[in-house]
């Protein structure tokens, strides 16, 4: 059902303004939040490359938490344990796990590509209202 914008009271303008500035602020923090857990999987898939024979035996830092680090030693360089989620962790070798982050990388990235044209839809909404 198509509205003429020129029927509106300015009541009801005023409550479509408002409600695509909220659209365009919901999807603009969902794209944030997507692109901070795409970078997270980029970051960890990237720390797999110092997982080679060349460095096992070598002294590191393991974090505790995000502040809290204890001295360790590398021992195993080809598996490493994978949280899935809700505080499960799967043990998988390095190669998997390689292409276990790929596949998180490659299906946030097209989340990102669906909601990216209904933000620029909301946003020349709102430009032109």
């Amino acid at each position: 059902m198509a509205v003429n914008l020129t029927e509106l009271s300015l009541p009801q303008l005023e409550g479509l303004k408002t409600q695509l500035e909220q659209e365009t602020e919901f999807l603009t923090s969902s794209i944030g939040q997507l692109k901070v857990v795409q970078t997270k999987y980029v970051e960890a898939k990237d720390s797999l490359s110092v997982l080679n024979k060349s460095n096992a035996g070598k002294e590191l830092l393991v974090p505790l938490t995000s502040s809290m680090y204890v001295p360790g030693t590398l021992n195993d360089v080809e598996h490493v344990l994978v949280d899935v989620g809700t505080g499960y962790y799967v043990e998988k070798n390095v190669n998997d796990t390689k292409e276990f982050f790929k596949r998180k990388i490659d299906f946030l990235t097209k989340q990102i590509e669906k909601i990216q044209p209904a933000l620029q839809a909301s946003q020349s909404g709102t430009t032109k209202a």
